[in-house]
């Protein structure tokens, strides 16, 4: 199942969600109630699985568009199956989900088989369609965590079966303990950043090497100026120059999700084919670039993340200079950015 959750991480869920289907995906994964409701009204028909509990006033919303939920405690269940009942709805699947360490949501191991036994109590209003964990530290090759996890998850299943519990659909890997872990690959995994084509973590670029980002984002210099020796620029004139320089502006900023702070950390463009250093803080709807001796002119094209010529800019490089990763940089990109789906590098984003 492929995880469309925070608008398909910044590249839109509907469409994303459309191709990962056609490519052979046997389902999805949401986190809201709101994403798998949206998916439905597109047309998806395909298996949803909502990743977490929800609030009760939305367990009705969840049942009537027929996602799968999640649960882990007795009163969730309770409710769930209460829905269902009410709204006349016969098997409504629900996944159960064990914390084996991310110490996040989930059941306890121990507690488990009780819950199992009352999704079998509460039929035929429910229907246990799987049992699932989340590994914590599956991006870290070398920690022995992932190892327990996977431990501590058969021993759960081996508890539900002798208790005569089908568990279903067993999945814990996500997109890291897919690459890294093939002893975490089950009957499903749920895999996320990496088929955006982005690496889990940048220590595991080479395990990532044949994985292409599926996501540029482009603009094009709006207003080029000559500042002098001396002059500073942006807000708070925190960059000033030591020389007379060519200086472009590009009409996007962190309103569009490009950091206010990219600058400071060292954040670069594309420009002809070079790297290109942004100068002053970042705005809300603008940056600007120094050009050094360099012409450029209106309506050239800037690349922020992807490719032009011979250079490259990922969302794990600004990830790595502003202390995240490469998931928050792509999922901070705002819904005012228009998105192109022609399947080549997008050229006029903004």
């Amino acid at each position: 199942m492929v995880v469309v959750k925070a608008n398909g991480y910044g590249h839109g869920a509907v469409r994303v969600a459309e191709a990962a289907l056609e490519a052979g995906a046997h389902g999805l994964c949401v986190a809201l109630v709101q994403e798998g409701v949206e998916l439905r009204r597109a047309g998806i028909e395909a298996p949803i699985l909502v990743l977490s509990e929800q609030p009760r006033d939305q367990v009705g919303e969840l049942v009537a568009h027929g996602l799968i939920a999640t649960a882990y405690t007795v009163a969730f269940i309770d409710a769930l199956a209460d829905e269902a009942r009410r709204r006349d709805v016969v098997g409504q699947e629900v996944h159960l989900k064990v914390d084996t360490g991310m110490n996040r949501v989930g059941a306890r191991p121990d507690a488990v088989v009780e819950l199992g036994g009352r999704v079998l109590a509460r039929s035929p209003q429910l229907s246990l369609g799987g049992v699932f964990t989340h590994l914590a530290c599956a991006d870290d090759v070398a920690s022995p965590v992932t190892a327990d996890q996977i431990r501590r998850f058969d021993a759960v299943v081996d508890e539900l079966r002798h208790a005569g519990v089908d568990p279903g659909w067993l999945h814990l890997a996500n997109s890291a303990g897919a690459i890294a872990h093939s002893d975490a690959r089950r009957d499903m995994v749920r895999v996320g950043i990496a088929m955006y084509g982005i690496a889990p973590d940048p220590s595991m670029d080479a395990m990532c090497a044949t994985l292409r980002p599926a996501l540029g984002l482009v603009s094009r210099v709006s207003f080029v100026k000559t500042v002098n020796a001396g002059e500073s620029i942006s807000y708070g004139h925190r960059h000033r120059f030591d020389r007379t320089t060519n200086v472009a502006t590009v009409p996007i900023g962190y309103a569009d999700g490009v950091p206010r702070r990219l600058s400071a950390v060292g954040g670069e463009v594309l420009i002809g084919g070079r790297r290109r250093p942004i100068v002053g803080v970042v705005t809300m709807d603008q940056l600007m670039v120094d050009m050094g001796d360099d012409r450029c002119a209106i309506g050239d094209e800037v690349v922020l993340i992807g490719r032009q010529g011979d250079e490259v800019v990922t969302a794990n490089d600004w990830g790595t200079a502003l202390g995240t990763i490469g998931y928050e940089i792509v999922c901070a990109l705002s819904a005012r950015l228009p998105r192109d789906y022609s399947g080549e590098t997008p050229s006029d984003t903004q």
